[in-house]
């Protein structure tokens, strides 16, 4: 079956009710819903591959202008005239935007989706069938792929702990991984059968309708970073499981919207703050204060290391480490404090 095709392309949030209001509105089977800030040639690949790869399901595609500085989101249609954009007048952040191209949906299953991602063959159909087939599905996702098209570590997580966050690093996770601290081992496994994990992570999480309003929707105080965390929790409190599907694959390029910030330390001090949330809502705010010193003591540790490696190893990958570390160290003590939150 062929994409719906809205004949109102351009929906602007100040201008009266969403689309799933209307009590008489038809479903179809899918809604993929992009969020859109300053990715615009990312989000015309990944549009491109959605449309070349993904048979015999109906399917919307939504994209969800946050508020973008470079504007031009509307030259979509010009290329894609199926697509439907949602405009929103302010940057409502990760999670409220994805909630709002949500409620001008009409799909009963949704598809949360980078922009700067590409499908590699069917994997949309792939992870829409296990979806349908698995009862106790909470979220489904897959195998990401980074741009050369190596396995992204990422693409299942365990639920995070003090202990987990001071250990991650990505030789140690490769070296051992297997280890449950991580237990990144499906990624490199040849199963071809959906495999239980804590975290399927945001850039391609694939669900039920009923299911994301039951955990209602993401949780919006997270401006940035680990809401996708957050959700995989709440789905857990319900009884329900986030499963990897491995033959499903997608590249993510990662990380270009946020890499655009005239402020490089800003995505870093975000995304721990994101990270302290989350232990707080779920763990208490002692766990969080804890949290906040464990990863000040690990940041003084790595520049102290960083310090002793600078004559012997390459000086400008010490020097971007060193920038990373001392912000993480500044925020752990409140010194210039950046961004949304604490």
């Amino acid at each position: 079956m062929a994409p719906f095709t809205s004949s109102l392309q351009v929906i602007d949030t100040q201008l009266g009710p969403s689309r799933s209001t209307h009590k008489c509105a038809h479903f179809i089977d899918l809604s993929i819903i992009c969020v859109n800030w300053n990715s615009l040639d990312c989000l015309l690949e990944c549009v491109a591959s959605i449309y070349e790869h993904t048979r015999g399901i109906s399917f919307e595609i939504i994209v969800v202008d946050n508020a973008s500085p470079e504007g031009r989101v509307e030259t979509i249609n010009a290329q894609f005239p199926e697509v439907i954009i949602v405009r929103s007048e302010t940057n409502v952040g990760f999670a409220g935007a994805n909630n709002l191209g949500f409620r001008h949906s009409r799909g009963q299953h949704i598809l949360l989706l980078n922009p700067d991602t590409k499908l590699m063959g069917a994997a949309i159909n792939i992870m829409l069938e296990h979806l349908k087939a698995l009862p106790d599905a909470g979220i489904v996702g897959c195998k990401l792929l980074n741009t050369d098209l190596s396995v992204s570590t990422s693409s299942i997580q365990t639920f995070p702990t003090i202990v987990n966050q001071l250990l991650n690093v990505e030789s140690l996770r490769l070296t051992f991984p297997g280890c449950s601290l991580w237990n990144i081992a499906p990624l490199f496994e040849e199963n071809l059968c959906p495999i239980k994990v804590d975290v399927i992570p945001g850039a391609c999480m694939m669900l039920k309708r009923d299911v994301f309003e039951r955990a209602g929707l993401l949780t919006e105080d997270y401006f940035m970073y680990a809401e996708d965390i957050d959700l995989n929790y709440k789905l857990r409190q319900l009884g329900l499981s986030s499963y990897y599907i491995g033959q499903a694959q997608i590249v993510h390029h990662g990380g270009r919207s946020s890499s655009r910030q005239k402020v490089s330390q800003w995505s870093t001090v975000m995304t721990y703050k994101a990270m302290m949330r989350f232990y707080r809502m779920t763990r208490g705010h002692m766990y969080a204060a804890l949290y906040r010193a464990a990863m000040g003591f690990a940041a003084a540790v790595r520049l102290v290391l960083l310090v002793m490696m600078f004559p012997f190893a390459d000086r400008q990958g010490i020097k971007f480490a060193a920038a990373k570390w001392s912000t993480v160290l500044k925020w752990a003590l409140g010194i210039g404090q950046i961004g949304v939150g604490q």
